[in-house]
């Protein structure tokens, strides 16, 4: 985002006249729809929910009930949760052609596609008691994701489908929400078949990510600097950088380098026809007090929950006066595997220090020049990772 200001400055001062920058790409569609609007829009069924979470949260989930490879039977079919990473949606998991989008790909195979929203993001900004211009609104790490919103999300789709247990699918943070919550709550681990984990992150010990220096930042100045509330939410400011900047032919490499200054290059293997809507719809915002929890991981090299910055607060949220520690090894459900090696984010180094302590690993694969992005929007994605999805998605029905 930083390296887009700047981008943006630049351009301001030059001027975005066409005859300087070229003729402007042609717009997708999808940079002005929501959620459902895209679904619709490749001609999918769309349904909408809300997700009450037990501490007040309202999330807005989506669902592509069938495909349209399988329109004509509209019986019970198994069901898959997908779940964004960190400052995303689940547009992640539609923003590219049908053929090239593991939504539309699951819905076409004869799953029962779900797509997850966690809180803080442009569509889970709601809460029963508190306004999202408050503090208290924004006093929620990925703690609470693991907590709350993956409990009553996935509670809400077993009671609608009928069915007792579901395939769960995470990239990057939806990854480490589920490492906690299938590890914490074994009543919740027993409703999930697989779970499959692309780009996963439990500890960031070894991250490369600019990100990083974020660390740098004493805790106090930290919120001096970015608030307590949201960060990097998605704005109108973000449209026009798809649309009026991004959009131009000679600024393609400027815009996919600025949107993976955080996650690793794979200009290569990025749509650039569909730059506009990853950028329309990304970032999707968070918390400032998730980034902290991120800091604080990167710091320690530990997987653990946030630490509330004295032992009494600890003490009134953990019981104890340190944070307690996230252990993966009591996590039970059956887990596939998919990293990058080069990937700024879900280090190879943390990777390899997490696959020995998942007890029901049945598949790994690392792909050496994926980066973090390319779990969810590279042209050969279909061929490096969906396809296996749904392959042992399928061995597991039978």
């Amino acid at each position: 985002m930083w390296l887009l200001l700047t981008v943006a400055s630049l351009i301001s001062a030059l001027g975005t006249t066409q005859a300087f920058f070229g003729r402007q790409n042609h717009e997708s569609p999808e940079v002005n729809m929501n959620i459902g609007q895209m679904i619709s829009y490749w001609g999918y069924p769309s349904e909408e929910y809300e997700v009450v979470t037990e501490d007040g949260y309202i999330l807005e989930i989506f669902r592509i009930p069938y495909g349209k490879k399988n329109a004509e039977n509209r019986g019970q079919r198994p069901v898959v949760f997908l779940q964004h990473g960190l400052l995303t949606s689940a547009t992640n998991w539609i923003a590219n052609l049908p053929n090239n989008s593991l939504g539309f790909l699951l819905a076409d195979a004869g799953y029962d596609v779900w797509l997850g929203n966690s809180r803080g993001n442009t569509y889970a900004r709601r809460n029963l008691y508190y306004s999202p211009n408050s503090a208290e609104f924004w006093a929620f790490s990925f703690d609470e994701m693991a907590k709350y919103d993956l409990p009553a999300t996935i509670d809400l789709i077993l009671k609608k489908t009928g069915q007792e247990n579901l395939h769960y699918v995470g990239h990057s943070q939806g990854t480490t929400i589920g490492f906690i919550a299938f590890s914490t709550n074994p009543k919740l681990a027993k409703k999930i078949k697989a779970f499959y984990a692309l780009a996963p992150v439990a500890t960031v010990k070894y991250i490369k990510s600019p990100l990083k220096e974020l660390t740098l930042i004493p805790t106090f100045l930290f919120k001096v600097i970015f608030g307590d509330k949201v960060f990097f939410p998605h704005h109108y400011f973000d449209n026009f950088l798809a649309n009026e900047l991004c959009s131009r032919e000679l600024l393609d490499e400027i815009c996919s380098n600025a949107l993976f200054i955080i996650c690793g290059f794979d200009y290569k293997n990025l749509n650039m026809s569909r730059l506009d809507v990853y950028l329309s719809h990304n970032p999707a915002g968070t918390s400032v007090q998730n980034m902290l929890h991120w800091t604080q991981a990167v710091k320690s090299g530990k997987f653990q929950a946030f630490n509330w910055g004295s032992s009494v607060q600890n003490m009134m949220h953990f019981d104890q006066p340190t944070p307690p520690f996230y252990n993966v090894t009591d996590m039970n459900v059956p887990i596939a595997v998919w990293n990058g090696g080069k990937d700024w984010l879900a280090d190879p180094q943390d990777v390899d220090l997490l696959l020995p302590k998942l007890p029901n690993l049945i598949y790994h694969k690392e792909i050496p020049f994926y980066n973090h992005l390319d779990f969810i929007w590279a042209m050969d994605a279909p061929q490096e990772v969906y396809n296996e999805i749904v392959n042992l998605m399928g061995k597991d029905q039978k």
